[in-house]
């Protein structure tokens, strides 16, 4: 009997720790289930694209965009996943002042960048393309990509999905200060300001879609509350309250098909530069090529041809006559340079259509920018950093300029005897200068960088600073006819063939390239 009550108690003690067990089990099973269903139900929660945006309004282009008006939230759809895109800001209406250096037109940073979705998270990253290894082994190209850093520019989080795309808030993208506003204005002593986010949105009237690019403005407001210096407040209604716009660009890369080309030295240009590890020893490990445009001839067997796309440069229709002519006139000197490298009608200049967008990359600019005080004029490009094609020429002009020299030519002249004359010479030195600096600063957005010699050389390029010829008549008055040069310069005509021949099958490039060099030293 004893040994029977054993039993039984043992029974009984394994029986319940069964029950228990079993009830622990369903428990966990209950619960596991139970999440389960809710992680089922945190999917089934992310709508589709077409559920999430239904009352937005659809912008249609490389980047679909949706706008909610009702929200003020700006949504992007994203599809190209782990592929190369060109993304860059820009300033498309600045602050008006020299000093500040935020002008109207003014580029800004530009970069390759691929979006890389890991979950619901999408990156926005740049690549590093300082260090390279131009070489066929995959590996080898990896071991140099792993180790130098590439930079996160953004993270976006999946609010919508349908197949395999994906829709992400764009608005904390683009309002923010992506040009530096606020650093250039602490940079320069006029206090310290900051993005007022209640006084910033969307610039709908310039946020655009088309096939090969999206284009994103917004209005973005800066405050302070102690602002600092004058420069500010000569330019602005408040200085404790500066508005400008910003420009967001994303466009696809060019085609395959652009030879990059190497920097000799003297050829006259700028471009990339990057550090190569796959050179051969003995070979330098950094790369010079240049930046050009991407120009072919229709028949690169002849010596003359037509281009198969001309590089056609747009205007500012905000510009007066008679300056607008003189600028299109100066741009327009190039074309001699393509002439003489064997192209028939590769450059043109002609005023931009009035509902294109400057800040747009298919439009190569010349802007016609006002500031307060006279200041720099520029020639800036966007460029792809891969292979140094130019993609977009983009010159600055300050419209004070043409004035200064209206001033140093009434000072060379004192034509006013009779004290209301009116002085056509004046004009045309003025002119002159003008059509000289539009080809000029063309020139950079060409490739090209300053040739500081060629005054000194029978004006051998208009990529110098130049100074007025005077000469003095038979009566010792000053004679400014010839102040300064027209047309294009001998050296400009090398380097443009040095950039833009486009060689027949066959040819040893380098050797050809380096010729036209030396042929030209020996002149």
């Amino acid at each position: 009997m004893k040994s029977s009550r054993f039993s039984l108690g043992t029974y009984l003690v394994a029986t319940t720790r069964l029950a228990f067990g079993c009830l622990a089990v369903l428990v966990f099973a209950s619960s596991a289930l139970g999440q389960v269903k809710e992680g089922a139900e945190r999917v089934e929660d992310i709508p589709s694209i077409e559920a999430k945006t239904g009352s937005m309004e659809r912008i249609e282009g490389f980047v679909p965009l949706y706008w909610d008006a009702v929200k003020g939230r700006l949504w992007m759809e994203l599809s190209r996943f782990d592929t190369e895109i060109l993304h860059y800001a820009s300033l498309p209406a600045g602050i008006g002042s020299n000093d500040l250096g935020l002008d109207r037109g003014q580029l800004g940073p530009q970069a390759i960048v691929e979006f890389r979705r890991v979950g619901p998270r999408i990156l926005m990253v740049q690549p590093n393309y300082e260090y390279r290894a131009l070489s066929d082994n995959a590996a080898e190209r990896r071991a140099v990509r792993d180790a130098f850093a590439e930079s996160v520019l953004w993270g976006f989080e999946v609010a919508a999905e349908t197949e395999a795309r994906v829709l992400v808030d764009a608005t904390d993208f683009v309002l923010r200060d992506a040009h530096g506003v606020a650093r250039r204005l602490k940079g320069a002593e006029q206090g310290s300001y900051a993005l007022a986010t209640s006084r910033s949105a969307l610039y709908v009237p310039r946020t655009r879609g088309f096939p090969k690019n999206t284009e994103i403005e917004v209005t973005l407001t800066f405050t302070s509350e102690d602002p600092e210096g004058g420069w500010v407040r000569s330019v602005a209604p408040r200085a404790d309250a500066v508005t400008v716009r910003q420009h967001f660009s994303f466009v696809e890369l060019p085609e395959p098909g652009f030879e990059a080309r190497e920097a000799l030295p003297g050829a006259g240009y700028f471009g990339p530069n990057f550090v190569d590890y796959a050179a051969p020893l003995g070979e330098p490990l950094l790369t010079r090529l240049i930046a050009r445009h991407r120009l072919e001839k229709r028949d690169p067997d002849a010596a003359v041809s037509q281009p198969v796309e001309p590089i056609v440069y747009y205007l500012d229709p905000g510009t007066p006559e008679p300056v607008r002519s003189a600028l299109i006139e100066g741009a327009e000197w190039w074309d001699q340079a393509f002439e003489a490298a064997g192209y028939q009608g590769a450059f043109r200049v002609e005023i931009l259509p009035e509902d294109a967008d400057p800040m747009d990359l298919r439009y190569n600019m010349i802007q016609w920018v006002h500031r307060s005080t006279r200041g720099w004029s520029y020639g800036s490009t966007v460029s792809d950093p891969r292979t140094g094609e130019i993609l977009k020429g983009h010159v600055s002009l300050g419209s004070l300029r043409v004035r200064q020299d209206y001033l140093i030519a009434e000072a060379l002249l004192a034509p006013y005897r009779e004290g209301d004359e009116v002085s056509t010479e004046v004009e045309a030195m003025a002119l002159a200068r003008i059509r000289q600096l539009s080809a000029h600063e063309v020139g950079h957005t060409l490739g090209l960088a300053h040739n500081y010699i060629a005054s000194a050389q029978g004006r051998a390029s208009v990529m110098d600073y130049p100074h007025p010829s005077v000469w003095l008549d038979g009566d010792g008055a000053p004679d400014v006819t010839d102040a300064y040069a027209t047309g294009i310069g001998a050296w400009d005509k090398v380097a443009i063939e040095y950039g833009y021949q486009d060689f027949p099958p066959g040819v040893d490039e380098k050797g050809a390239l380096a010729a036209i060099l030396s042929e030209a030293r020996a002149e």
